[in-house]
């Protein structure tokens, strides 16, 4: 950038910078911090956030009726994303601080605890170190509309929210059969989930407030505050049935957590797609460029437009073409660095195609500034990139392609003057499949995030499935590699 100029030219690759190293989410992020908790000192507090804070760590309501499973998917997501579980049984577990104290004294007078109160002693443990760093799940609570605006008041502001739900017939019979383990503060059931250590099993004791009646009081209380908490968050809740294993609603839960929330960060599709010919690259591309006005970059015809050109770069690459043989790494890539690294490619976006064919040219992308963030194989199967190949004729007068299975032509006049292009012969066909089945499997390997889809279906089911994984935020593995 040159600050002497006029308009200031800032250069595309910032974009590029921001966007992997998650600077609007961390501006985001610091300047909401400063916005609720107003310090008197702004700057050593954004340093300190700057120091602690973590913008890819999770951050969990998980709510739910009784007996709904909290506690144990709570426990379960704590093990598993190594995250600090906050729920009232932790809050009150021990003397860490004077607050805990102060709240489990009143309970034990049977005084009520406001919940402003409760939401200041939240606030005081997730603002500790492990917190602040590692991220955290909170078990439980919020359990009303002015509860919940606490919280917010105070900046403890969750990137997801999961609702447990189940019919009320079956938390009862579920409440009933609940077992703890005092010691480990394992939940286990007598029915559903009964431990087979027989130490386990001598120790565990039945929970207060259980029974028949309590439960259904406790059932009552949360329905009347449940369109309350809905009315604070809104569509940003994820209702997950409980009535059902464990281990599949957890499982569930965890595919929601990973799963980064939307956000207003800008975001400039990068696309790649990979498959053998007549997969269907060229159509998928061509799809999502009119959709989203991004540029659709095909290799392939950069390459015979720039053969067309009366310039050393055409002339070199001309006899190439025209001989059937495949141009040096180094001018391909030369060619789509160029382009890819244009303005509009940067503001708009781009899909490309046709590139790249083997791990060498793969290996030379990033020195190149060639930087995917979505990269898609479309797999089919050989026998049907034959059919869809193969069978395909062009008519030498009005130069409109035809097909024998899928768009055969309308009048005999024109059945009878069709001609298969010498490139489309069966055996042509055959080696050229082979051959991007030789290099693709080492290609695969090297792209350890690609999207695989089954592209021998119905070309708008393949786009929308591309679209989904485009469009929405994908999974960040460097921080949820489970």
């Amino acid at each position: 950038m040159d600050a002497t100029q006029r308009p200031l030219y800032i250069p595309p690759q910032m974009g590029l910078y921001a966007e992997k190293h998650r600077l609007f989410e961390m501006m985001q992020d610091l300047l909401g911090n400063l916005l609720i908790h107003r310090p008197e000192n702004p700057l050593d507090f954004l340093m300190m956030q700057l120091k602690f804070s973590n913008c890819d760590a999770p951050r969990i309501f998980l709510l739910g009726p009784p007996a709904s499973g909290k506690t144990t998917i709570a426990m379960w997501l704590s093990k598993q994303l190594i995250i600090p579980r906050v729920s009232q049984e932790t809050l009150l577990s021990s003397e860490w601080s004077a607050l805990s104290s102060e709240v489990r004294e009143r309970l034990k007078k049977k005084e009520d605890v406001s919940e402003d109160l409760w939401a200041q002693l939240i606030e005081e443990r997730v603002k500790l170190e492990d917190c602040l760093c590692s991220g955290w799940i909170l078990e439980g609570f919020p359990d009303s509309r002015e509860f919940a605006k606490c919280l917010q008041l105070r900046g403890i502001i969750p990137r997801h929210i999961v609702v447990l739900y189940a019919p009320d017939i079956v938390l009862i019979e579920r409440n009933l059969g609940k077992r703890v383990d005092e010691i480990t503060g394992e939940v286990y059931h007598t029915t559903f989930d009964w431990p087979t250590d027989d130490s386990v099993r001598w120790r565990l004791k039945t929970p207060k407030g259980i029974s028949e009646k309590e439960t259904s009081q406790r059932l009552l209380q949360y329905h009347r505050n449940f369109p309350g908490i809905v009315q604070s968050f809104g569509k940003s809740i994820k209702m997950i049935n409980a009535d059902q294993p464990c281990a599949d609603a957890f499982w569930q839960v965890l595919s929601h957590v990973r799963q980064p929330p939307h956000s207003n960060t800008p975001f400039s599709p990068r696309i790649l797609i990979c498959g053998p010919p007549g997969s269907g690259k060229s159509l998928q591309a061509a799809l999502l460029a009119q959709k989203y006005g991004l540029i659709n970059v095909c290799c392939e015809q950069m390459l015979k437009e720039t053969a067309t050109c009366e310039t050393k770069l055409g002339k070199f690459i001309k006899p190439y073409l025209d001989g059937g043989w495949p141009v040096p790494d180094k001018v391909v890539i030369r060619l789509v660095s160029r382009r890819i690294n244009r303005l509009d490619c940067y503001v708009r976006g781009w899909v490309m195609h046709g590139f790249p064919k083997d791990v060498e040219q793969a290996k030379r992308m990033p020195a190149s500034g060639i930087f995917p963030n979505r990269i898609f194989f479309l797999n089919v199967p050989a026998e049907t990139i034959l059919e869809r190949l193969s069978y395909s004729m062009v008519d030498p007068v009005s130069g409109e392609r035809y097909h024998t299975l899928y768009k055969p032509a309308i009048t005999k006049e024109i059945n009878d003057r069709l001609l298969i292009n010498p490139k489309e012969m069966e055996d042509v066909i055959k080696d050229k499949v082979d051959l991007y089945f030789r290099l693709s499997s080492n290609l695969e390997k090297y792209f350890e995030d690609a999207i695989f889809i089954n592209g021998d279906q119905d070309p708008h089911t393949v786009f929308e499935y591309i679209e989904s994984y485009a469009i929405n935020p994908l999974p960040i593995k460097d921080i949820w590699d489970l």
